[in-house]
């Protein structure tokens, strides 16, 4: 197969009256792969989008194909949001954990029949991703890897000449992310031409060159072995000050789980759970794609409705005693790929870490004088002074991640449940993260869960381990940490 050529000369991008690309220009030959990189807000989603012709830009991007044909391009969002039966998009975050609304949302099947593939292709996708079994299941009932994983599988099945991948690999497990190179790696040598948005020090090997973006320039453009990082190490978080508060309630068990099982219909989830978390521990919740991970936390959060029909104790309380799901949530900062999928992206960023005082998707009420000085405290410990009145919307991904980490900080909750915190963060900010987290757990008695498939980015104040393989647990110590 004839691979295109793409060329970019003085493409520039303008979105909410700023300029996010300027005057990007270079050459992608025929048989090239590239790798486009940078920090959060360089700009580096939005050039992707230039290139597949999804948004609108200045100068030219010009895509070259056999016989002047017109090359196919796909391009995978990081995130994809689905539509229910009545072919609208009103999913809302708490429904994946809610069997009966999950009778309004398409399966697996269905979405991948609109693409009108061979059954024998499709099936054979399904079952590199490990995802055949999951055919006949709800779309909203998938996992964040899941999704991810049908996401890919959508994509190759539409043989494009051109693929362009946001964030391919992030919210997929350790094997995933290995299938997931070699088959990208098998397409490239048939002529594919592959464009990924991924961090530099995860470049695969059939990249062959790097675009490198800050602040909407391009700094370099360079064969792979002749890059060079100019990403700044300097760690902006002054973790010494950070305004987390030490807690003054004492709790014999922060959680505690007899024998805890969920399903829905035939399926089961989690099955014979037994949990117990005291005050000041801090754990690592593992397991690949599917194992149960997001459910066992919805029965932490509030946000599942078998909790009551488990026996589960939170904060020394049985589930189901009397107190409301917002007594829960008051004392639970948290954070994770779906709520950052569902949060309402037109309030600012102001406002995003204000409504963690309130354990909202929104802002709806005003502050007292304690929280605004607490909000101003957390606003500049990140420094989002200069983007504070910037809706979710028009900040990178990147950005959005980081304020809704601050919304799980702002209150200082006696829990912080942190599931991948650091996706869609570049390098720097990921380090940042880790080492706040650490700094918190150092200075104040505050206990963790914290959810990552990046061994490099397990926090150092961890110390159990709590993995989920098919929804059966196994506890150990920090020391026997494997790749997940």
């Amino acid at each position: 197969m004839q691979t295109p050529t793409i060329i970019l000369q003085n493409v520039c991008v303008t979105q909410y009256a700023k300029n996010v690309l300027n005057n990007i220009s270079f050459m992608l030959q025929s048989n090239e792969h590239l790798e486009i990189v940078g920090e959060s807000g360089s700009g580096k989603t939005v050039l992707a989008k230039a290139i597949a012709g999804q948004l609108f830009s200045k100068g030219n991007v010009q895509i070259n194909y056999q016989n002047n044909m017109q090359a196919k391009v796909v391009f995978v969002e990081y995130t994809e949001t689905y539509k229910n039966l009545s072919n609208v998009s009103d999913f809302y975050y708490q429904q994946r954990f809610n069997s009966c609304d999950a009778e309004d949302a398409l399966t697996v099947k269905d979405e991948l029949e609109k693409i009108q593939a061979n059954e024998l292709q499709v099936n054979n996708l399904l079952e590199q991703f490990n995802l055949l079994h999951r055919i006949n299941a709800p779309l909203i009932q998938l996992s964040n890897g899941e999704q991810k994983k049908l996401q890919l599988v959508k994509a190759l099945l539409q043989e494009p000449q051109i693929l362009i991948l946001d964030k391919a690999f992030t919210g997929l497990d350790s094997n995933s992310r290995k299938k997931l190179e070699l088959l990208l790696n098998d397409l490239a040598k048939e002529g594919t031409t592959i464009i990924l948005i991924t961090d530099e020090n995860n470049i695969p090997s059939f990249i062959t060159h790097i675009a490198e973006l800050n602040k909407g320039e391009l700094i370099q453009f360079s064969q792979k072995e002749n890059f060079k990082n100019h990403t700044t190490k300097n760690i902006a978080f002054n973790t010494g000050e950070i305004p987390a508060k030490q807690q003054q309630q004492s709790f014999q068990a922060i959680i505690s789980m007899k024998n805890v099982a969920v399903k829905y219909g035939n399926k089961t989830i989690l099955e014979n759970i037994n949990w117990q978390i005291k005050q000041g521990e801090r754990w690592l919740l593992k397991g690949h794609n599917g194992a149960g991970k997001s459910t066992l936390l919805s029965l932490i959060t509030g946000d599942n409705p078998q909790a009551y029909s488990n026996e589960i104790y939170l904060f020394d309380k049985k589930r189901g005693s009397g107190e409301s799901i917002w007594d829960v949530k008051r004392k639970v900062g948290y954070v994770s790929p779906e709520l950052h999928k569902y949060f309402d992206k037109a309030i600012t960023i102001e406002q995003t870490v204000a409504s963690g005082f309130f354990d909202t998707m929104g802002l709806y009420q005003s502050l007292n004088k304690e929280q605004k000085q607490i909000l101003e405290q957390w606003i500049a410990f990140f420094g989002f002074s200069p983007i504070r009145y910037l809706s979710l919307s028009a900040v990178s991904t990147g950005e959005q991640r980081l304020a809704l980490l601050a919304r799980a900080f702002v209150k200082s909750p006696p829990l912080l449940v942190l599931d991948e915190p650091c996706q869609h963060l570049d390098e720097q900010h990921t380090q940042q993260v880790i080492q706040l987290v650490d700094a918190i757990c150092s200075q104040t008695n505050t206990t963790l869960i914290y959810v990552s498939h990046y061994a490099d980015e397990v926090p150092s104040s961890i110390t159990n381990v709590f993995e989920l393989t098919n929804g059966l647990q196994n506890i150990y110590k920090k020391e026997e940490i494997k790749a997940a």
